[in-house]
């Protein structure tokens, strides 16, 4: 494999209600080892309970105030702050203000679900069980 740059504002985007995501490293370019995205996280965001079997997520808070609840602490993180959430840790991600994070997802693949979640219709991403589905996928559990 050869060096690459991603440049700034570069990277497959998907501009969601709460978020944009440029994805960074994908899948292949790491040989399923990692993914990495910017996150800009818009006001009001607010990423449901859940956790991963084999994932683990690696958060730089690059810009904002960022709150990760899990069953048993409660974090606040700012600007430059990192926080690691290893498999089977049940979190659930508020940023009322907005902000922008780097996440590193290991191994890798995050990339592919949101390629998969971006070219589903109106009517599949209406229905959660179809969404659940979808994530559990991509090692995404809810329930």
């Amino acid at each position: 494999m050869k060096q690459s740059i991603v440049p700034a504002g570069g990277g497959k985007d998907y501009d969601w209600a709460n978020d944009h995501v440029f994805v960074k490293v994908t899948l292949d370019v790491s040989e399923g080892r990692v993914t990495m995205v910017e996150d800009t996280l818009k006001i009001g965001f607010d990423l449901a309970r859940h956790h991963h079997r084999s994932m683990v997520e690696v958060f730089f808070i690059l810009d904002g105030h960022v709150t990760f609840e899990f069953d048993d602490e409660v974090i606040h993180a700012t600007t430059g702050s990192t926080v690691i959430v290893p498999q089977d840790v049940w979190h659930h991600v508020t940023c009322p203000d907005g902000g922008r994070l780097l996440t590193v997802f290991t191994p890798g693949g995050f990339d592919q679900y949101l390629a998969e979640l971006a070219a589903m219709g109106a009517d599949e991403l209406a229905d959660p069980a179809t969404v659940n589905r979808l994530g559990e996928r991509y090692d995404i559990w809810t329930g």
